[in-house]
């Protein structure tokens, strides 16, 4: 046995080839060529959104989308990778942390408010959908216009998930997106930015092009920052089947879920979501039966992974925290099982037994 914790998808070597075929024979192999704006097209129209930026990777989206939105200072979640909180202080953004729900793994609304009563010189809130769970928007969304606060929102991991009928990428004043290797949907490396209205697209635009203005003249300071046709193309190729591999993970979660429903710990999941199965959280609280599951996955050659740990405001302990208590008891003891569109439902099977043998 060997199951792997990811497995990136491979795109099919001959739809990907005709792809770059394309790119070499039109001699335009970056800066907004041809397959970045048919791919740009055709996820606007997957996902339901306007205004969407293709950009290079997902901590530069996170970090486009603060300067296009004139971001200063944010209050953010400590429960996210490293790179969410990382971005804003590379770019000297002031960064505070705020609790997290203990039942969903997201931001708390009510700690936020709390939060920005006793303190509320910060410029933006900055919240991720943790393992594809949509953080409660609209109690988040009145919190920021309580306080007058701008929203970015990481959904690094919430690739085509929905809330009703509405994508998850609509909330906010923009939403940031991964296309690393090992997302759901993935470029090699990339990412995007959704924005809510287009006078911020046009911004960004300008932003991850050296801030060139459309007529060639040099405008605010910028970065380079775009995607490129090569990797465009391992996008439009794996478009091709993203609803065959979402619909796969997602029967893949569920059933992990319900074998392990009454074994462990399970985020609470937003009510009204749709699934992609980006990740499958536990959380075990007894460390000694932590340690137990981990070394019986591990001796079976089944990874996983400790994820997130740390906490962020332990990490980067400098930073102004609101107190962060369920966020640090939560990394003690999350852990992520393998999931991927390579796995079969014998795989989740198999990691299932062990948990249970073991808890």
């Amino acid at each position: 046995m060997n199951i792997l914790l990811n497995n990136p998808l491979q795109p099919d070597l001959n739809k990907l080839t005709k792809y770059l075929q394309q790119v070499n024979e039109s001699h335009w192999y970056t800066n907004f060529g041809p397959l970045h704006q048919k791919l740009t097209k055709r996820l606007e129209e997957y996902l339901g959104v306007e205004h969407l930026l293709l950009v290079s990777n997902g901590t530069l989206a996170l970090q486009v989308a603060c300067k296009a939105l004139r971001v200063e200072s944010a209050i953010t979640t400590p429960f996210s990778f490293v790179a969410t909180t990382s971005s804003l202080l590379w770019q000297g953004i002031d960064v505070a942390f705020s609790d997290i729900n203990s039942e969903t793994y997201n931001l708390c609304p009510t700690k936020l408010e709390n939060a920005l009563t006793e303190y509320e010189h910060f410029d933006a809130i900055v919240a991720t959908h943790v393992y594809g769970n949509p953080c409660n928007v609209t109690e988040i969304e009145n919190v920021a216009k309580k306080f007058d606060k701008k929203i970015i929102y990481d959904a690094a991991h919430a690739f085509g998930v929905k809330v009703g009928e509405q994508s998850i990428l609509k909330f906010g004043d923009a939403s940031t997106l991964s296309f690393h290797a090992t997302k759901v949907f993935h470029t090699v490396e990339g990412g995007a930015i959704i924005f809510k209205h287009k006078a911020d697209f046009e911004k960004a635009k300008q932003l991850i092009n050296f801030g060139i203005n459309a007529d060639g003249s040099l405008g605010e300071p910028g970065i380079n920052a775009k995607l490129n046709e090569y990797q465009c193309a391992v996008g439009l190729t794996l478009l091709d089947d993203i609803d065959a591999i979402i619909k796969h993970r997602a029967e893949l979660f569920k059933l992990y879920r319900d074998e392990l429903k009454n074994v462990v710990e399970l985020p609470i999941w937003h009510s009204k979501a749709s699934f992609n199965g980006a990740y499958m959280p536990i959380y075990i609280v007894d460390s000694e039966k932590q340690l137990k599951v981990i070394k019986a996955l591990t001796d079976n050659n089944i990874q996983c992974r400790r994820y997130f740990s740390p906490s962020l405001d332990v990490a980067y302990d400098k930073q102004k925290s609101f107190g962060c208590f369920s966020s640090q008891k939560l990394a003690q003891g999350a852990i992520c099982l393998p999931l991927h569109s390579y796995m079969t439902e014998n795989d989740v099977l198999a990691v299932t037994d062990i948990i249970k043998e073991n808890i």
